[in-house]
């Protein structure tokens, strides 16, 4: 089956919940074992408690295991969590971790603190090292880990190249999907051992719910699995009922959200006071020939660098948006603005200017490009 029939028909079992479209809520903690024998484990169980999970649970990582291509999926109560599980499953005491420099905010703070705490030494690398990455492996190198494109700078990696040496030497990989969510990206088929989703964004589709989760092939399933359960992970049932729910219209609303963005950053190109429109879809943009070659497609996220601008004229322009709302996380239907910051370790970030992060939601594009064009206005920008 191809993905949109996928998104539709994954986890769903109609008959074993008469007949009912969608997968039923079930909140629980205690499930009753009908025998000695059940509750001793001589007599399996699929369902023992609320935290190792429910029907409701089943469901979902089915859903999120299909499309992502994986043996086997764990649900987190949000993608900041999923991160952390993803990288515990893999690291211990003493291990060295290759970060990419273009990583989600909290993955640097869980690296630069939590990590730091245990005795794992977190090195960050520039997200455009491809291959090159074979120089920074250490004898106790035990993870790199990706994301593509990256946070806030939208650089494309060469998973690929990263994976195959990766696996030369008996390295893991893991990639933060997010962005593209299953539908645009395999990341399996493209050789990464662990994927990490901020269901919250794409998936769920309403800025509603919080939820994450990790999909692993088969050789790390098992200490996926065990790190989960030790660690205690468990998703909200309601919030997994929205992300179900979400991922039923996940390819129409993400085809929406691509056409969108793609229209919107071309006319932003095109602007005098636009130095530079980071987003890989659009033809030219940086990353554009390693996006054609492994995505599917593009969602709705993307940055833009200004010229530069006070804090007044910023002010003036995002405070009186109509449209676009100043507002953390992404991937709803809602259009969102917000003013990025970039950290980088690895080497200077040395670009000037204003750089602002836009989700196009699933309004009208024309009205807005011209929420935008009024916004610019106020902040003196003309051209």
């Amino acid at each position: 089956m191809k993905d949109k029939t996928k998104a539709i028909l994954s986890g769903r079992d109609p008959e074993a919940h008469h007949g009912a479209v969608n997968t039923p809520v079930y909140h629980a903690s205690t499930i009753l074992y009908p025998s000695l024998d059940a509750i001793r484990g001589r007599a399996p169980m699929e369902y023992t408690y609320g935290r190792a999970g429910t029907p409701t649970s089943r469901a979902l990582e089915t859903a999120i295991t299909e499309l992502e291509g994986g043996a086997g999926c764990v649900l987190t109560p949000s993608g900041a969590s999923a991160v952390a599980l993803a990288i515990l499953s893999v690291v211990k005491t003493g291990d060295h971790v290759l970060m990419v420099d273009s990583a989600y905010k909290p993955t640097r703070r869980l690296c630069d603190n939590f990590l730091k705490k245990m005795g794992i030494e977190t090195e960050y690398y520039v997200p455009t090292i491809g291959a090159d990455i074979s120089a920074k492996l250490r004898d106790n190198t035990s993870l790199i880990f990706t994301e593509s494109p990256g946070s806030q700078t939208f650089e494309v990696q060469d998973i690929p190249a990263i994976c195959a040496v990766a696996k030369a030497h008996n390295i893991k990989t893991a990639i933060d999907n997010t962005w593209a969510s299953p539908l645009y990206f395999d990341p399996f088929s493209h050789g990464l051992d662990l994927s990490v989703q901020a269901l919250t964004k794409y998936v769920v589709g309403h800025a509603d719910a919080l939820i994450g989760s990790v999909a692993a092939n088969a050789e790390n399933l098992k200490a996926l699995k065990d790190t989960h359960a030790q660690l205690g992970h468990c998703a909200a049932p309601d919030d997994i009922y929205l992300a179900l729910r979400g991922l039923r219209t996940l390819p129409t609303r993400l085809a929406q959200h691509q056409s969108s963005a793609l229209e919107i950053a071309t006319w932003l190109n095109g602007l005098s006071f636009v130095d530079d429109v980071l987003y890989p879809a659009l033809p030219g943009a940086a990353g554009h020939d390693l996006w054609q070659r492994d995505f599917k497609g593009a969602t709705g996220l993307f940055a833009v660098r200004l010229a530069p601008c006070s804090e007044d004229q910023l002010a003036a322009m995002l405070d009186n948006m109509r449209l676009f709302g100043m507002g953390y996380s992404w991937g709803g239907f809602e259009s969102l603005i917000v003013p990025a910051s970039v950290q980088r370790t690895a080497e200077p970030y040395e670009e000037t200017g204003q750089l602002l992060r836009l989700h196009i939601g699933l309004e009208d594009v024309e009205d807005l490009k011209a929420d935008l064009a009024d916004g610019f206005a106020r902040a003196g920008y003309t051209g």
